[in-house]
């Protein structure tokens, strides 16, 4: 299966119709979070209508751009992953949404316990507490802590310790993650690939195929690009 993979949106319309034959190629689309502008809350809402204009099959999470009510319209569309989990064709969609508390100044700034409870759901299906699904895409809007996924430009990892312990008890096939624009990167965390395409509004996304092999899933491409402004 070939996904076309987005974050941080923050009401681009200019690249999204560059990305015309990678929405064809697509099996589905995986948005990391951030449909809205900085401070304008309000352009979430045709952001979200020109992402699933472009494709039936949309897994997404809010991000700290976005306002926390904005779930809302994410399950009315029926894309939505926060907080929950989605089966189809033997994978499993499971999202966190919201960005750590850092500056205050957009909306949806959560504390680390926040965002990883958004993946309780999945802790829970564990017995024994120790809940392995090797058939599951997270998608996280913010980075987990300690990869090439989270580092601003300073160098500084600014990643969510609680996530990234998440994913070493979960060990999913793959993390989508964004919210870090100059963090563009694929990583790993054990066996699981991480993966922050960058920035849409600056013409970046990635491709992340899986393919089932025997008995288990495994990812055969996880690819960043970039598009030019013309």
């Amino acid at each position: 299966m070939r996904f076309l993979v987005l974050s941080d949106m923050h009401d681009d319309d200019v690249f999204i119709h560059q990305l015309k034959e990678e929405f064809q190629q697509a099996d589905g689309v995986i948005f990391g979070g951030d449909f809205a502008k900085y401070s304008q809350p309000e352009t979430a809402e045709p952001a979200l209508r020109r992402l699933v204009d472009c494709h039936q099959l949309v897994y997404a999470v809010l991000g700290n751009c976005d306002e926390p009510d904005f779930l809302t319209r994410l399950e009315e569309e029926d894309i939505c992953v926060q907080g929950s989990m989605v089966f189809r064709e033997g994978l499993v969609f499971a999202g966190s949404g919201g960005g750590s508390k850092f500056t205050g100044t957009t909306p949806n700034e959560r504390s680390d316990e926040e965002l990883a409870s958004d993946f309780q759901i999945v802790l829970d299906q564990a017995a024994d507490g120790d809940a392995v699904w090797s058939n599951m895409i997270m998608i996280m809007h913010n980075p987990p802590k300690d990869t090439e996924c989270d580092k601003i430009d300073s160098g500084i990892h600014v990643g969510s310790p609680a996530l990234r312990q998440v994913i070493e008890q979960v060990k999913p096939l793959a993390v989508v993650t964004g919210h870090i624009h100059e963090s563009a990167a694929v990583d790993r965390v054990g066996s699981t690939v991480v993966m922050n395409p960058g920035s849409l509004a600056e013409g970046r996304y990635g491709i992340l195929e899986v393919e089932k092999v025997e008995d288990h899933w495994q990812v055969t491409k996880a690819q960043l690009e970039r598009l030019g402004s013309n």
